[in-house]
């Protein structure tokens, strides 16, 4: 028998090493035009027979790894020779290696897919959390995607008992806090039901958290963007505020906006900009920031406020006062992967001239527009 379950396409970047178990289908909403999730797939809720179905199987699995463990001697632990084991042998479906890792990794953590789980009415979801938290006592965090929209039309005792049953922290889109970028985007909600749904969900005692995209207004409404988002953001006190870089692949509906001239893309440089007018107008909260996507160009912006305020904007400087030649130069590092930081510049002259060469090239080749042209492939295949 093989043991396997039904999983989304998606996750947050910090759940990289959670369980991972589908509750909806797809998104309700998916109007997004920046968003290239989902797209072409129709929105569906699962029954809650049909999760604690999956739940159960995932619970198999779980059983099934730690008996390979015993088998091999090691009393239930997930080690290393029982992971290589398990991978390396042949007809083991994707969602039971996954159940393996995450027992290898031992995180605790479950994050429940798709894209707008309290879509489904409280009670339901009340009760698959409460299997859930049966069947794997040992889960120590549980988290979910959800929209503001969505939120809002759920009462404070509603969430709460959500929260009791089981669910830790929310993941919102907030993406803007500018009613023109939000109707812009068709994100279906605006900056009051903004501030409504992420207070709802810090009163019933959930952490929250708001992913932020730098780059979204463009560049005729960069400036309102971030500081119309900073705005809503000191509203809410979330927990987490998490920075995602627009990227604009062909297959999302804003590419055809791109390709009219209705939308103009940022550079690295203004975006750098952009995001330090955000950080500076975010007064008087509490949240903890984080830049954890290789689509940000600054994975060092990332800290507690207000306490490391003044590091992450200082963090913008170092790369805004880099010689044209080295901002180049760090951009295409960091875009292919080689750079994690400003520093990293100096770390390591051999990476240094290999990105230079490569760049010289590139620009005999291409000429200048081709080279942007090459350093946005780059980001592009990670969207």
């Amino acid at each position: 028998m093989i043991l396997k379950f039904e999983q989304g396409p998606i996750r947050p970047p910090n759940e990289a090493r959670s369980l991972l178990l589908r509750i909806t289908r797809n998104c309700p909403w998916n109007r997004c035009r920046f968003c290239p999730v989902y797209k072409r797939r129709k929105f569906s809720l699962r029954t809650v027979d049909e999760i604690k179905a999956d739940i159960q199987a995932a619970r198999d699995a779980a059983d099934n790894v730690k008996a390979v463990s015993w088998q091999l001697g090691f009393s239930g632990q997930v080690n290393d020779a029982v992971i290589s084991q398990i991978l390396a042998s042949p007809g083991h479906s994707d969602s039971f290696r996954s159940v393996a890792l995450w027992l290898y990794y031992g995180t605790g953590a479950c994050f429940l897919q798709d894209a707008d789980n309290l879509v489904m009415q409280t009670a339901d979801l009340v009760e698959v959390l409460s299997f859930l938290k049966e069947k794997f006592p040992e889960i120590t965090r549980i988290t979910t995607y959800s929209r503001s929209r969505t939120i809002i039309r759920k009462s404070v005792e509603s969430l709460k008992k959500i929260r009791q049953a089981g669910l830790d922290r929310v993941h919102v889109g907030l993406e803007s806090g500018c009613d023109q970028v939000l109707k812009f985007m068709q994100k279906g909600v605006s900056a009051v039901q903004h501030i409504e749904a992420g207070k709802r969900v810090v009163a019933a005692g959930m952490e929250l958290s708001e992913y932020v995209m730098p780059g979204l207004g463009g560049r005729d409404l960069w400036r309102q963007h971030a500081e119309d988002t900073a705005r809503v953001l000191n509203r809410i006190n979330p927990h987490f505020i998490r920075l995602r870089s627009l990227r604009v692949p062909k297959r999302v509906p804003l590419y055809q906006d791109l390709a009219d001239g209705k939308f103009s893309m940022q550079s690295d440089d203004q975006l750098a900009r952009e995001i330090r007018l955000f950080l500076e107008n975010l007064e008087g909260i509490t949240s903890t920031i984080t830049s954890d996507h290789i689509m940000n160009l600054l994975p060092e912006v990332s800290g507690k406020l207000p306490r490391d305020k003044e590091k992450m904007l200082a963090v913008v400087d170092q790369y805004l006062q880099l010689p044209d030649e080295q901002r180049l130069i760090y951009r295409v590092g960091r875009r292919g992967g080689a750079y994690e930081s400003v520093a990293d510049l100096e770390r390591d002259p051999a990476t240094y001239a290999k990105i230079k060469q490569l760049i010289e090239e590139v620009r005999d080749e291409r000429g200048p527009e081709g080279l942007e042209g090459f350093i946005a492939e780059l980001v592009d295949r990670y969207v």
